[in-house]
C-alpha cells in the first residue's frame, strides 16, 4: 500500500532547513543617512526592537529614514509609472544594503491636518459608519450617508442636456439634478464663525491720508499697500472714514479684486476684509512673526455657529434620530459612552455594520482616547493622542509579517496608561509581525526581545552603534543609555516657599467640574493626570487667562511644530543671523542684507539653496552642491567680507558650541548674538550647526530649540507642555537644573508633565482625574512632591511612589 508524499518539519531531525528560514533578519549595511556613520545593525524579525540614544543620536534616521523610507520607496516601485506620477516621489536612502525588508507602517507623531473640516471621527472610519448608520435607521429618513456628512453640501441644479439616440440623432431634454448634503450652510462644515473687529484694522477717525491703518507694516507714507486705497479713486483719501458714504464703506471693505493706477503703474485695488484674508488670515499662525501673530489674535475672534450650534451640521441632519439620539448628539458623546450606546443598538439588517463600529469603538477605549468625541477636531490633538488614533485601524488587522514603526508611543501618557501601550506593542508583535519602536521611556524598554543603542552623542558626536542586545547586557553595557536607565530623581529636602499665588475660579472649560485652585507663584508647579484629566484644560483654558497670568506676562511653550523650508535653520529661526548679520556690515562698512542667503548676498546659481534640485519626473528629485558657490550658499565677494577672520558662511557652519566661544569675546564679541547662543547651549543644544536645515533636525531637538526661544521673552510666568518629550534619560537631568534656573531668576515655571523625574523635583503637585474625560475634571491632590508619596491615594502619587523607592 502505497504511503503517499512525506511530509517533513523544518527543525527535525535529519530534516534540510527551508530556504525561506533564512530571512529571519532585516540586515542594515554601510547606511549613511544624516550622522549616520557608515552603520551596520542587524534586526530579528517579528520581534519588538527598541531603539535608544540621545535626541540626535540617529534613531530616526535609521528607523524612519533608512529602513521605513526603503521599505515604502520598494512598494510604489510596484506600481506602474503612470500612477507613481501621482505619488510621493522618494530618494533610495544612502545605504550599501538592506536585505530582509517587509511592508512598513509607520504610526508617527506628526500633527493631523489642522483643516476645521477635520476630526476625530473624519480620521477614522468612525463617522462614516455612523453617517450609514443614520442613513439606513434614522428617523424621518431624510437621504443618503451624504445627507449626515457635514462636509458635503446641497447641491441643486438643472438645465438641458443632449441625450443620443439611434442613427445619430439627438434630442435635447431639460433636467434637475438634487444632492441632500449635512452641511450647515452658515459655517460651512466648520463649526465656528469668524469675525473681524474693524478698530484693530484702522481708526476711523482719521482719513487715509492721515495714516488711518494700523495694520502692521502699512504705513500710509512708505507702503503701496496703503496708496492703493488712497490713490484709487473709490474713496476720498481725505475724509475720515467714519465719514464714508454707504458706497464708500461697501468700495473699501469688500470691493471685488480690480486694476487700477498708481503712481503711473497698474496695481490690484480689493476690499480690506479680502485682502486681510489673503495677506494675514490664510497663513500658518505659528509661522507668523510675533507682532503680526499679536495682530491677527487681536483682531480676529471666533465663535460657535449660531445655526448649527458648532455640530457642523445642518438641521434637516440634526432633525433625524435613533430612539432620541440625533448624529450631531452622538458625534458630541464621549467615545466610550458612544461605545456604550451602539452596544445598545440591536437591528438583523444592519448587525455587520453595528459590529465594525463597536470594534473601532471599543479600539478608541482600549487605547486609552475613550475620553474624546468623534466632533473633536483633528489639528487639536496632541502628538501622542494623533499617534494613537492612527493605530486604532491596525489593532483589529488581520495582517501579519508587516514592519510596524513608532515613534515615541508613550509620548503624553501617563504611567497609569503606559502599561497598556505596552500590551499593545507585544500584541501586534505577537501576531507575527515586526515591531520597531524609537523610545526613551525606561518602562518600554524593559519590554524589548531586542535593543539597539545609538550615540554616544548627538549630532556630529552620534551616529554610531554603541550597544546591540537585551536589556540585561544594556544595564551592564556601559553606554550612556545603560548608565542612566535605573536613573531616579530623589525628592527634595526643602521646596521653595511662593511668593504668591494665581487665583483659578470655577474653571468650566471643556470637562473641568467648577474648579478652583491657587498655583503657587516662584516655584516650579507641575500639574499632572492621566490623559484627558482636564490638564490642558485648566492650564490653557482657565489660567493662562487670569488677570495675574496677563498682568504678569505668560510665556507659552507648546507642542506645537515648528515649521520652516528647507532654509530654515537655527540661525534664522531664534533670530540669531540678524545681530550676526548687522555685526558683519558694521565690521566691513556694507549693508546687513548681503549676509543673508535669503536676500542680495545670495549665490545667482542656486539662489542661496546651496544646492541644485533637479526634477526627474516620477523619480525621486536629485539634490546636488551648487558648482558655483560649493554649496556655501552666498557669492564670492560676500564671502570676501570677514568678521573675527570668519567669513559668513564659516560663521554658519560652527555647532552652537563653537559660535556661543566665538561671539564671546575679543574680535568678534557680539553681546546680542552671544545671548542667544548661550540660550541654546542652556537647552543641550551645543552640537546642532547653526545653518543646518530645521528639516533635520529630530523631534526633541526642534522642541528645546523653540524653548530656547521663547527664554529670552519677558515675561514672569513660563508655562511648558511636556517639555522631557524626545529627551534622553541623560538630558532629562539637565532640563531639571534649566527650570531651577528659570525659578531661581525670578519666574514662575508651570509643567504639564508626566514624567516622575519631574514630578519629584517639583516644589508643589497639583494633580486632576480621577479618570478621563468626564471621570476627571476634579482636583485630587494639591501639595508637596513628599505629601503625595507619603499619601498615594490617587493613580499619580502610587506610581510617584514607586518611582521613588526604585
Amino acid at each position: 500500500m502505497s504511503k503517499g508524499p512525506q511530509r517533513t518539519t523544518a527543525g527535525a531531525p535529519g530534516s534540510t532547513p527551508h530556504a525561506a528560514d533564512s530571512h529571519e533578519l532585516i540586515r542594515v549595511h554601510g547606511a549613511r543617512v544624516n550622522n549616520l556613520k557608515d552603520i551596520s545593525v542587524v534586526i530579528p524579525k517579528r520581534r519588538l526592537t527598541v531603539f535608544t540614544g540621545v535626541s540626535g543620536s540617529g534613531k530616526s534616521s535609521l528607523v524612519f529614514s533608512t529602513i521605513a523610507a526603503e521599505s515604502q520607496r520598494l512598494i510604489n516601485e510596484t506600481y506602474s509609472a503612470f500612477v507613481q506620477g501621482f505619488m510621493p516621489t522618494l530618494a533610495r536612502p544612502e545605504v550599501d544594503v538592506l536585505e530582509g525588508l517587509t511592508t512598513a507602517i509607520i504610526v508617527d507623531q506628526q500633527r493631523m491636518g489642522a483643516d476645521p473640516r477635520s476630526t476625530v471621527g473624519t480620521a477614522t472610519d468612525a463617522n462614516a459608519m455612523l453617517r450609514i448608520l443614520f442613513s439606513r435607521l434614522g428617523e424621518p429618513h431624510i437621504g443618503s450617508p451624504g445627507a449626515f456628512a457635514f462636509n458635503v453640501p446641497s447641491v441643486k441644479a438643472s438645465g438641458a442636456i443632449t441625450v443620443e439616440r439611434g442613427a445619430g440623432k439627438t434630442k435635447t431634454e431639460k433636467a434637475t439634478f438634487t444632492r441632500t448634503g449635512g452641511m450647515c450652510v452658515r459655517c460651512e462644515g466648520r463649526g465656528s464663525v469668524s469675525d473681524i473687529d474693524l478698530t484693530q484694522l484702522y481708526d476711523d477717525s482719521k482719513s487715509l491720508n492721515e495714516g488711518a491703518f494700523t495694520i502692521p507694516g502699512w504705513k500710509s507714507d512708505s507702503q503701496w499697500t496703503s496708496a492703493v486705497y488712497a490713490q484709487s479713486g473709490f474713496v476720498d483719501p481725505d475724509k475720515p472714514i467714519r465719514r464714508y458714504t454707504k458706497k464708500e464703506m461697501q468700495d473699501f471693505l469688500y470691493h471685488e479684486p480690480v486694476k487700477v493706477k498708481v503712481n503711473g503703474i497698474n496695481l490690484t485695488y480689493e476690499g480690506l476684509i479680502p485682502k486681510i484674508q489673503k495677506s494675514f488670515l490664510s497663513k500658518d499662525r505659528e509661522a507668523m512673526q510675533p507682532h503680526i501673530r499679536a495682530f491677527v489674535d487681536r483682531a480676529v475672534t471666533f465663535a460657535a455657529c449660531p445655526e448649527c450650534e458648532g455640530t457642523r451640521l445642518s438641521a434637516e441632519a440634526r432633525s433625524s434620530k435613533i430612539g432620541k439620539v440625533s448624529i450631531a448628539d452622538a458625534c458630541a458623546m464621549q467615545i466610550s459612552d458612544l461605545a456604550e450606546w451602539v452596544r445598545g443598538l440591536s437591528e438583523p439588517s444592519v448587525a455587520p455594520l453595528l459590529e465594525s463600529l463597536q470594534q473601532t469603538l471599543d479600539s478608541f477605549v482600549e487605547i486609552g482616547l475613550g475620553y474624546l468625541s468623534l466632533e473633536r477636531s483633528a489639528g487639536t490633538l496632541s502628538g501622542g493622542e494623533a499617534q494613537r488614533v492612527k493605530m486604532i485601524r491596525h489593532l483589529g488587522s488581520s495582517l501579519t509579517d508587516v514592519t510596524y514603526v513608532f515613534d515615541e508611543p508613550t509620548a503624553g501618557l501617563h504611567p497609569h496608561d503606559i502599561q497598556r501601550m505596552n500590551e499593545l506593542l507585544l500584541r501586534l508583535r505577537d501576531k507575527g509581525n515586526t515591531v520597531l519602536v524609537v523610545e526613551h521611556k525606561p518602562e518600554v524598554i524593559a519590554i524589548a526581545d531586542h535593543i539597539v543603542d545609538l550615540g554616544p552623542a548627538a549630532g556630529s558626536g552620534g551616529g554610531e552603534v554603541c550597544f546591540e542586545g537585551t536589556v540585561e547586557g544594556l544595564r551592564t553595557g556601559g553606554t550612556l543609555t545603560g548608565r542612566h536607565f535605573d536613573d531616579r530623581s530623589a525628592l527634595k529636602d526643602a521646596v521653595r516657599e511662593p511668593s504668591g499665588a494665581l487665583e483659578v475660579r470655577g474653571a468650566t472649560t471643556h470637562n473641568l467640574r467648577d474648579v478652583s485652585v491657587d498655583v503657587p507663584l516662584g516655584v516650579l508647579t507641575v500639574i499632572t493626570g492621566v490623559a484627558g484629566s482636564g490638564k490642558s484644560s485648566l492650564v490653557h483654558g482657565s489660567l493662562m487667562k487670569t488677570p495675574q497670568a496677563v498682568e504678569a506676562g505668560v510665556v507659552s511653550i507648546d507642542q506645537s511644530p515648528i515649521r520652516g523650508s528647507r532654509r530654515s535653520n537655527p540661525a534664522t529661526y531664534t533670530g540669531l543671523l540678524e545681530p550676526i548679520r548687522k555685526a558683519f556690515a558694521k565690521a566691513n562698512g556694507v549693508k546687513p542684507a548681503l549676509f543673508s542667503a535669503n536676500s542680495e548676498g545670495a549665490c545667482p546659481t542656486c539662489n542661496g539653496a546651496g544646492v541644485i534640485y533637479t526634477d526627474l519626473g516620477m523619480m525621486a528629485g536629485v539634490a546636488s552642491p551648487c558648482e558655483e558657490c560649493e554649496g556655501k550658499r552666498f557669492q564670492q565677494a560676500v564671502l570676501e567680507h570677514r568678521f573675527g577672520g570668519r567669513d559668513i558662511s564659516e560663521v554658519l557652519a560652527m555647532s552652537v558650541a563653537e559660535a556661543e566661544e566665538f561671539f564671546r569675546a575679543g574680535e568678534a564679541h557680539t553681546p546680542a548674538a552671544h545671548r542667544i547662543l548661550e540660550r541654546l547651549v542652556d537647552v543641550g543644544l551645543g552640537y546642532v550647526k547653526l545653518g543646518q536645515p530645521l528639516t533635520t533636525l529630530s523631534g526633541g531637538e526642534r522642541q528645546r530649540l523653540k524653548l530656547a526661544t521663547h527664554m529670552g521673552e519677558k515675561g514672569g510666568v513660563y508655562v511648558l507642555d511636556e517639555p522631557t518629550t524626545g529627551l534622553h534619560l541623560a538630558d532629562v537631568e539637565q532640563l531639571l537644573g534649566l527650570l531651577d534656573r528659570l525659578v531661581d531668576s525670578g519666574k514662575s515655571v508651570i509643567v504639564v508633565e508626566h514624567h516622575q523625574a519631574v514630578m519629584a523635583h517639583a516644589d508643589w503637585i497639583i494633580d486632576l482625574g480621577p479618570g478621563a474625560g468626564h471621570d476627571g475634571g476634579h482636583i485630587v491632590f494639591e501639595g508637596t512632591p513628599s505629601d503625595l508619596v507619603a499619601h498615594p491615594k490617587t493613580l499619580t502619587g502610587e506610581h510617584l511612589a514607586e518611582y521613588v523607592s526604585g
